[in-house]
């Protein structure tokens, strides 16, 4: 296990308020492991670094030329 440390760990809630998502998503999410979590009794927390990870993934810059037909 890394040593590295991971942050502030969110709850479900935080999640989908700074993704948009429902909190059931991000249950859905969590369940399917697309995001990663810390079990903590029987508290679920996301880690803040894995979620911008997770964003940073997902972005796309925008085109600096119009697509060409």
């Amino acid at each position: 296990m890394s040593s590295k440390p991971m942050g502030p760990l969110l709850t479900v809630g935080e999640v989908a308020a700074r993704t948009g998502w429902k909190p059931s998503t991000v249950r859905k999410k969590i369940l399917r492991r697309e995001i990663g979590y810390v079990k903590w009794g029987r508290s679920v927390r996301v880690p803040e670094l894995g979620l911008d990870r997770l964003i940073q993934s997902g972005f796309r810059p925008a085109l600096t030329e119009p697509l060409r037909d």
